[in-house]
């Protein structure tokens, strides 16, 4: 779980209030049950004590200690109730003490006196010395038989075993609540969030060539529909920045290769030319070097434009990559011959992909020539195709002089040279990358590269498998006289283009 998603923040502070609510619920559960208890004990007590003034009010005049005993034990049955009965004539005679309770719980005796008899009915908390603490409630009632102190009184102990076991249970109830009101939370939080996440599903899909998508706007009337719009607004404002920069792109690439070939041709007339001075001809040779870079750089900005337009998903069809690998490795043999490059492959079988087969050709044609530029002379560059069961594989290794580790996250940005210098040198524009990135891109295709400076570079391309639902053709084994293939159709390991051949 995402300690800091807004979901699991919500949820915390949603069970930190419940757990307080919870929290402030139970504390006067609590004690609203204690003194809901107490009160009824002492509002029991006060009318037994209105039964022992009515005791003395009728009783006969002198007023008889058997008889007030006799009357209390009928009709307040003190022993039996667990109950606490005194009367003490003024200033501190004993009229009647109870005997002890039935429950033993505690002893009438060491009941202390009140120090202030008072005029109204008034409770006190006793504690028995040994024993539970009892309620004890007194009044002063005077008489024609004399000033007399009524006290009666009862246990606290079941009322605070009654707390106990609430206390115990809130204990125990509350955690279960809270947690339950947690997940509780949770769950709706998810449910409530569940639109974001759906918004943040679509707005990943969405790129840069499906800007038309557009996410879903929930009729929900407050902040989270009013975001949806918006986004929504900024992705048409994007769609037409982009729209018009590719348009830019691609008119000003496709205008500057006419003035480019006029200007090159007529340079090449000047060199040419019988009367053209040695001098003069080293700088108009320069000057092409130059227009035949821009026209690199052309070509290359027209390549992505097309690619952003969706050029390479117009028409795809199975291609057999073990044989564009072999026939394109063969048309590169004399460049890697020329640089002294050994150009190896390493293919066994025929391998079937879904694309366009000039994009994809011109995939393998920039892979094999930046490693074959950046390789130093006797080294190695080798092709490998592979398949598994949910991809198929396309390798370029070269043991050349490698990328540098800060590099490597940006080889693939449009204009981005390692090294300006040597690129230059190399007539590289930092684009062949990029376009290798964006057509693979068009066929749903994976490309990472693993390289250490001085051990050499590896780029690895994984297609989808093409489905037999899409009807997969079957591989027939590819042509070529220059032994590629074996008698029953199996590309076999082949060494082109050696160091040797050049001696």
């Amino acid at each position: 779980m995402n300690h800091r998603s807004l979901a699991f923040r919500l949820t915390v502070w949603y069970a930190v209030l419940l757990s307080a609510a919870f929290a402030l619920a139970g504390i006067t559960t609590y004690f609203g049950v204690e003194e809901y208890l107490r009160a009824n004990l002492a509002d029991s007590l006060q009318r037994r004590t209105a039964q022992v003034q009515k005791i003395l009010q009728t009783a006969t005049v002198p007023l008889s200690v058997a008889t007030i005993s006799s009357a209390i034990e009928t009709q307040i049955t003190p022993a039996f109730a667990n109950r606490f009965v005194r009367i003490t004539l003024w200033p501190d005679a004993l009229v009647y003490r109870s005997d002890a309770p039935a429950n033993h719980s505690f002893d009438p005796k060491l009941v202390a006196p009140p120090v202030v008899w008072p005029q109204q009915f008034k409770t006190r908390r006793v504690t028995m010395p040994g024993g539970g603490p009892l309620l004890v409630g007194s009044v002063r009632y005077v008489t024609a038989g004399g000033d007399y102190l009524i006290e009666l009184g009862s246990s606290l102990e079941p009322i605070e075993a009654v707390r106990d076991r609430l206390l115990i249970l809130l204990g125990l109830l509350l955690p279960v609540l809270v947690l339950l009101a947690a997940a509780g939370g949770y769950l709706l939080v998810d449910r409530a969030l569940r639109p974001v996440d759906e918004m943040s599903h679509t707005a990943a899909q969405i790129s840069i060539k499906d800007l038309d998508a557009r996410l879903p706007v929930l009729p929900t009337g407050d902040a989270l529909q009013r975001l949806s719009v918006s986004l929504n607004h900024m992705l048409g404002r994007l769609r037409e920045s982009v729209q018009t920069s590719q348009r830019f792109l691609a008119d000003a690439s496709h205008e500057l290769r006419t003035p480019l070939t006029i200007i090159k041709g007529e340079l090449e007339e000047i060199v040419a030319a019988p009367h053209c001075e040695p001098e003069a001809a080293d700088r108009v040779g320069s000057v092409l070097e130059e227009v035949g870079r821009l026209q690199h750089l052309i070509e290359g900005l027209l390549v992505l434009s097309r690619l952003d337009a969706g050029e390479a998903q117009r028409e795809l069809v199975h291609v057999d990559l073990s044989e564009l690998v072999v026939s394109t490795a063969e048309q590169m043999r004399l460049v890697a011959e020329d640089r002294g490059i050994q150009l190896e492959l390493s293919i066994w079988r025929p391998v079937l992909v879904r694309g366009d087969r000039g994009r994809l050709k011109q995939v393998i044609v920039n892979l094999l020539d930046n490693a074959i530029r950046f390789t130093p002379r006797g080294g190695a560059v080798t092709l490998l195709t592979d398949e598994a069961d949910s991809y198929i594989l396309l390798e370029v290794r070269d043991t050349g002089i490698g990328i540098p580790a800060g590099a490597i996250p940006h080889v693939f940005d449009r204009f981005f040279r390692v090294d300006d210098a040597r690129s230059r040198e190399d007539g590289g524009a930092g684009l062949g990358l990029s376009i290798v990135k964006s057509i693979c891109a068009a066929h749903d295709a994976e490309i990472d590269v693993d390289s250490h400076p001085g051990q050499g570079s590896c780029f690895r391309l994984k297609f989808r498998r093409p489905s037999v639902a899409a009807g997969l053709p079957q591989a027939s084994a590819p042509q070529d006289d220059s032994g590629v293939f074996d008698s029953k159709g199996a590309l076999r390991r082949r060494v082109i283009g050696s160091p040797s051949k050049l001696r």
